[in-house]
C-alpha cells in the first residue's frame, strides 16, 4: 500500500497546508512569556520521568538553545530548582533545525546522527554540553512520555513529513 503522500489528491491536499516558513511571521507575534510558558509545559510534560530522576541535572547552571530555523524561534534552557525554565541568556550549546526536522526528533522517527550527517539539524558549541543532551534523548524512555503526547508528536512529525515531500513533487 502507498503512504497517503504518493497518491495526487493527498498530495494535492498535503500542499494546502502552509509550510512553516509562511507561519513563522504568525509565531513571532506571539509574546514571548506564551511561548516559553508553552515550552516549558511541553518540556516538563515531555521530560517529567527523567526530571523527577535526576537525568537532567547536567543542566543545572548550564544553557542548551534550541532554534527552530524556519520559523525564526529560539529558545534557551537551563534547569533551576528542578524545572526546566526558558531565560534570557545566550546559550553554550545548542541544536538547529527546520520545525519538521526537529519534529522528526523530538517524535523517534527520525534519529539525530540520521539528521546530522545530512545537513538537517547542526549541533553546536559546548561538545560537553552536547553530548549530555545527545545522551538523554538516547537513553529518554519513550514509553515514559504520556501517551497522549506520543500520538501527537508521532501525527505531527508525519503530517510535517507527508506535506514537505508534496511542496518538494510540485
Amino acid at each position: 500500500m502507498n503512504p497517503p503522500s504518493d497518491h495526487p489528491r493527498a498530495t494535492a491536499m498535503l500542499r494546502l497546508l502552509p509550510p512553516p516558513q509562511r507561519l513563522a511571521p504568525l509565531l513571532r507575534v506571539l509574546p514571548l512569556r506564551w511561548q516559553r510558558t508553552v515550552l516549558e509545559r511541553a518540556m516538563a510534560r515531555m521530560l517529567a520521568s527523567p526530571l523527577a530522576g535526576g537525568a537532567l541535572d547536567f543542566l543545572i547552571g548550564r544553557r542548551f538553545g534550541i532554534e527552530v530555523s524556519d520559523l525564526g524561534l529560539h529558545w534557551v534552557l537551563t534547569l533551576r530548582d528542578g524545572w526546566l525554565v526558558a531565560v534570557d541568556e545566550a546559550p553554550e550549546a545548542g541544536v538547529r533545525g527546520s520545525a519538521t526536522d526537529l519534529l522528526l526528533l523530538a517524535s523517534r522517527l527520525e534519529d539525530a546522527d540520521t539528521l546530522y550527517s545530512e545537513g538537517r539539524l547542526a549541533l553546536t558549541g559546548d561538545t560537553e554540553l552536547r553530548l549530555a543532551a545527545r545522551s538523554l534523548l538516547d537513553r529518554l524512555p519513550w514509553e515514559s512520555v504520556p501517551l497522549g503526547l506520543r500520538i501527537a508528536l508521532n501525527r505531527g512529525a508525519r503530517l510535517a513529513r507527508a506535506a514537505r515531500e508534496a511542496y518538494r513533487k510540485h
